[in-house]
């Protein structure tokens, strides 16, 4: 990468990090946390958690399309604002329809997509995929952080707390953006050629590759957020974990994940298998749910976690470069906000129905729900996966020309 490179990419790996660690601290605590408010019950509990998927789904595209006609910087500023101002009414909540609503007002600072696609506007072509590589990466870093740092500020100030450090990273996320993060070198001429907007959502839309892969990224959401549903009560009852110290086995788990996760990018970029890995990252993830549906026998348990992260961890920063060079610069815009319209829409539906789930079936037919989830998408990636990860952006979607459906 060069100079300019690196910097757009470390800067917007670290606003997307702030972000996400935002989103990611109150995953291991509200299913334990908001079960002591008034009038909490599972199915209000899942909704609290995966409603801001919701409003995220909605404005993606939108927001999507609004960046490749305005710009990327004013749409994400905006997104931040709104996204400090849900986290602040969800800070002062003292019920759990306050925290449905602030949860849903920071989902509709719905930035994913575009974020994304200044990554790809700012890099050239050949180091794509590794400037995605590194904000993935940084997805999974804050990922992890945030396992351990949520429940360590929950046990100093509550729920509360976790909310009002939101609000702090998101205007330091605004500071990243107007002082750290370089302008764009795509010029407004780029934009106004997304005139044509119809004809590229339509492709968006109707693409086979780009419709498994915003598939794919529904369902690995969905898992996460049923997870994180019966995980922490998991901690409790099967392992004996208190939830003060759910943290260490947080990051136990997914430091130890590293293990797993590295391999599989060796073998997908510099092993040129990158088929191979992506159906060995969806096998872990799988044979993680299985044995988190089994029994709770803690050695299983242990054993299912830490696989868990490991498949989640490869997926989740794999997916976005797949669809980055499935589509051109004048379009990636939109084709984002779709992926990340599928995303929170799988996170809704992971929150929202798999807290009506859980009431109903407990947390090991959740878990087995989740299972055949994972099972599906396996069967329904592996066949055109090779043509998908092969590294070259097809002809038709070439730098300066709209793809035609």
């Amino acid at each position: 990468m060069n100079p300019f490179e690196r910097r757009t990419v470390a800067s917007l790996a670290l606003l997307y990090s702030f972000r996400m660690l935002g989103l990611f601290m109150v995953l291991p605590l509200l299913a334990l946390y908001a079960a002591d408010l008034p009038g909490a019950s599972p199915t209000l509990i899942g909704l609290a958690l995966g409603v801001y998927g919701l409003s995220q789904a909605l404005l993606q595209i939108p927001l999507g399309w609004l960046s490749d006609r305005v710009g990327r910087r004013p749409v994400i500023v905006g997104g931040l604002l709104m996204f400090a101002l849900g986290s602040l009414i969800a800070g002062l909540a003292d019920s759990v329809q306050g925290i449905i609503l602030g949860r849903a007002l920071q989902g509709a600072g719905a930035i994913a997509g575009t974020i994304m696609a200044l990554v790809a506007d700012q890099t050239r072509s050949e180091q794509r995929t590794k400037a995605m590589a590194i904000v993935g990466a940084s997805i999974g870093l804050a990922f992890t952080f945030a396992l351990i740092l949520g429940p360590l500020v929950a046990s100093w100030g509550g729920l509360s707390a976790v909310f009002f450090l939101t609000v702090v990273l998101a205007l330091a996320g605004i500071g990243v953006v107007l002082l750290v993060v370089p302008s764009s070198p795509v010029s407004a001429r780029a934009h106004d050629e997304v005139g044509a907007r119809g004809n590229m959502l339509r492709y968006s839309l109707s693409d086979p590759e780009l419709l498994r892969l915003n598939a794919g990224v529904f369902i690995l959401h969905f898992i996460l957020m049923a997870a994180f549903l019966v995980i922490p009560g998991m901690l409790e009852s099967g392992l004996g974990v208190s939830r003060e110290a759910h943290w260490q086995v947080y990051l136990a788990v997914v430091l130890l994940s590293l293990l797993g996760v590295l391999p599989l990018m060796r073998r997908a970029e510099r092993g040129g298998r990158p088929r191979q890995a992506f159906a060995a990252g969806l096998a872990i993830l799988s044979l993680a749910l299985a044995l988190l549906a089994a029994p709770e026998i803690p050695a299983l348990l242990w054993l299912g976690l830490w696989l868990f992260f490991v498949g989640f961890n490869y997926l989740e920063a794999t997916l976005p470069s797949l669809v980055s060079k499935t589509v051109s610069a004048r379009g990636r815009g939109t084709a984002l906000g779709i992926y990340a319209t599928c995303q929170f829409l799988g996170a809704f539906a992971g929150g929202a129905l798999g807290g009506v789930l859980l009431a109903q079936w407990g947390a090991h037919g959740l878990a087995l729900l989740c299972l055949g989830l994972a099972l599906g998408w396996l069967l329904l990636a592996l066949p055109r996966m090779t043509a998908i990860a092969g590294g070259a952006e097809p002809a038709a979607t070439a730098e300066g020309e709209l793809p035609r459906p």
